[in-house]
Protein backbone atom coordinates (compact mmCIF):
# COMPACT_ATOMS: atom_id res chain seq x y z
CA UNK A 1 0.00 0.00 0.00
CA UNK A 2 1.34 3.40 -0.99
CA UNK A 3 1.58 5.96 1.77
CA UNK A 4 -0.52 9.03 0.98
CA UNK A 5 0.43 12.40 2.44
CA UNK A 6 -0.57 16.02 2.16
CA UNK A 7 2.58 18.13 1.93
CA UNK A 8 2.10 21.71 3.10
CA UNK A 9 3.03 24.54 0.74
CA UNK A 10 5.90 25.77 2.92
CA UNK A 11 7.66 22.42 2.44
CA UNK A 12 7.38 22.41 -1.37
CA UNK A 13 8.69 25.99 -1.40
CA UNK A 14 11.59 25.14 0.93
CA UNK A 15 12.49 22.13 -1.20
CA UNK A 16 12.94 24.41 -4.20
CA UNK A 17 14.84 27.10 -2.28
CA UNK A 18 17.29 24.85 -0.40
CA UNK A 19 18.45 21.66 -2.13
CA UNK A 20 20.10 20.35 1.04
CA UNK A 21 17.46 20.48 3.80
CA UNK A 22 14.81 18.02 4.96
CA UNK A 23 12.22 19.40 2.48
CA UNK A 24 14.63 18.63 -0.39
CA UNK A 25 15.05 15.11 1.01
CA UNK A 26 11.25 14.81 1.04
CA UNK A 27 11.09 15.93 -2.61
CA UNK A 28 13.73 13.32 -3.43
CA UNK A 29 11.67 10.63 -1.65
CA UNK A 30 8.64 11.80 -3.64
CA UNK A 31 10.56 11.58 -6.92
CA UNK A 32 11.66 8.05 -5.95
CA UNK A 33 8.01 7.06 -5.43
CA UNK A 34 8.20 6.47 -1.67
CA UNK A 35 4.85 8.19 -1.12
CA UNK A 36 1.99 9.74 -3.05
CA UNK A 37 1.04 13.33 -2.28
CA UNK A 38 -2.59 14.30 -2.05
CA UNK A 39 -3.19 17.68 -3.67
CA UNK A 40 -6.07 20.06 -4.29
CA UNK A 41 -6.40 22.95 -6.71
CA UNK A 42 -6.19 25.56 -3.92
CA UNK A 43 -2.92 23.98 -2.79
CA UNK A 44 -1.44 24.17 -6.31
CA UNK A 45 -2.57 27.79 -6.58
CA UNK A 46 -0.93 28.60 -3.25
CA UNK A 47 2.37 26.97 -4.25
CA UNK A 48 2.46 29.03 -7.45
CA UNK A 49 1.44 32.24 -5.67
CA UNK A 50 4.09 31.87 -2.96
CA UNK A 51 6.88 31.00 -5.40
CA UNK A 52 6.02 34.03 -7.55
CA UNK A 53 6.29 36.47 -4.65
CA UNK A 54 9.14 38.85 -5.52
CA UNK A 55 10.74 38.48 -2.08
CA UNK A 56 11.04 34.73 -2.69
CA UNK A 57 11.44 34.53 -6.47
CA UNK A 58 14.05 37.30 -6.69
CA UNK A 59 15.94 36.47 -3.50
CA UNK A 60 16.43 32.81 -4.43
CA UNK A 61 16.63 33.17 -8.22
CA UNK A 62 13.56 31.06 -8.88
CA UNK A 63 12.58 31.08 -12.54
CA UNK A 64 9.19 30.55 -14.19
CA UNK A 65 10.63 27.29 -15.49
CA UNK A 66 11.51 26.16 -11.92
CA UNK A 67 7.93 26.86 -10.83
CA UNK A 68 6.38 25.11 -13.84
CA UNK A 69 8.66 22.09 -13.42
CA UNK A 70 7.76 21.66 -9.74
CA UNK A 71 4.03 22.15 -10.29
CA UNK A 72 3.96 19.75 -13.24
CA UNK A 73 5.81 17.12 -11.22
CA UNK A 74 3.36 17.49 -8.34
CA UNK A 75 0.30 17.43 -10.61
CA UNK A 76 1.48 14.39 -12.57
CA UNK A 77 2.31 12.24 -9.54
CA UNK A 78 -0.24 13.28 -6.95
CA UNK A 79 -3.74 12.18 -6.09
CA UNK A 80 -5.99 15.15 -6.87
CA UNK A 81 -8.96 15.77 -4.58
CA UNK A 82 -11.79 18.26 -4.65
CA UNK A 83 -12.23 20.41 -1.57
CA UNK A 84 -15.37 22.36 -0.82
CA UNK A 85 -13.86 24.99 1.43
CA UNK A 86 -16.56 24.32 4.01
CA UNK A 87 -14.22 22.94 6.68
CA UNK A 88 -13.53 25.48 9.44
CA UNK A 89 -11.09 24.06 12.00
CA UNK A 90 -7.97 26.23 12.00
CA UNK A 91 -7.17 29.62 13.43
CA UNK A 92 -5.63 30.41 10.03
CA UNK A 93 -8.43 29.84 7.55
CA UNK A 94 -5.85 29.20 4.79
CA UNK A 95 -4.90 25.97 6.57
CA UNK A 96 -8.45 24.59 6.38
CA UNK A 97 -8.18 23.49 2.74
CA UNK A 98 -4.98 21.60 3.58
CA UNK A 99 -6.73 19.75 6.41
CA UNK A 100 -9.73 19.11 4.16
CA UNK A 101 -7.50 17.66 1.41
CA UNK A 102 -5.94 15.26 3.91
CA UNK A 103 -9.34 14.06 5.11
CA UNK A 104 -10.97 13.85 1.66
CA UNK A 105 -7.90 12.17 0.15
CA UNK A 106 -7.69 9.68 3.01
CA UNK A 107 -4.06 10.61 3.60
CA UNK A 108 -2.19 8.91 6.40
CA UNK A 109 -0.04 12.01 7.01
CA UNK A 110 -0.22 15.76 6.86
CA UNK A 111 3.38 17.01 6.71
CA UNK A 112 3.87 20.60 7.82
CA UNK A 113 6.14 23.08 9.55
CA UNK A 114 3.11 25.11 10.67
CA UNK A 115 3.07 25.22 14.48
CA UNK A 116 -0.65 26.09 14.48
CA UNK A 117 -1.39 22.71 12.96
CA UNK A 118 1.37 20.70 14.67
CA UNK A 119 0.58 21.80 18.22
CA UNK A 120 -3.21 22.08 18.23
CA UNK A 121 -4.46 19.08 20.25
CA UNK A 122 -8.08 19.57 19.17
CA UNK A 123 -7.11 19.59 15.51
CA UNK A 124 -4.83 16.57 16.00
CA UNK A 125 -7.71 14.69 17.62
CA UNK A 126 -10.15 15.54 14.82
CA UNK A 127 -7.81 14.56 11.99
CA UNK A 128 -6.59 11.42 13.75
CA UNK A 129 -10.24 10.35 13.83
CA UNK A 130 -9.94 10.33 10.04
CA UNK A 131 -6.69 8.36 10.09
CA UNK A 132 -4.45 11.41 9.51
CA UNK A 133 -1.32 12.11 11.56
CA UNK A 134 0.05 15.67 11.55
CA UNK A 135 3.83 15.42 11.52
CA UNK A 136 7.13 17.11 10.73
CA UNK A 137 9.23 16.53 7.63
CA UNK A 138 11.94 14.61 9.51
CA UNK A 139 9.44 12.33 11.28
CA UNK A 140 7.63 11.65 8.01
CA UNK A 141 10.89 10.81 6.25
CA UNK A 142 11.74 8.38 9.06
CA UNK A 143 8.31 6.77 8.78
CA UNK A 144 8.51 6.18 5.02
CA UNK A 145 12.15 5.11 4.87
CA UNK A 146 12.23 2.79 7.89
CA UNK A 147 8.62 1.73 8.13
Amino acid sequence: MTVKAVIDTNIWVSALINPFGFPAKLRNAFERGLFQPVISEPMIEEIIEVLKRPRIKDKYGITENDIQELVLLIEERSLPVLVSGSLKLCRDKDDDFIIEAAIVGEAQYLVTRDDDMKFDPTLASIVSGHGVTITTVSKFLSAITTG
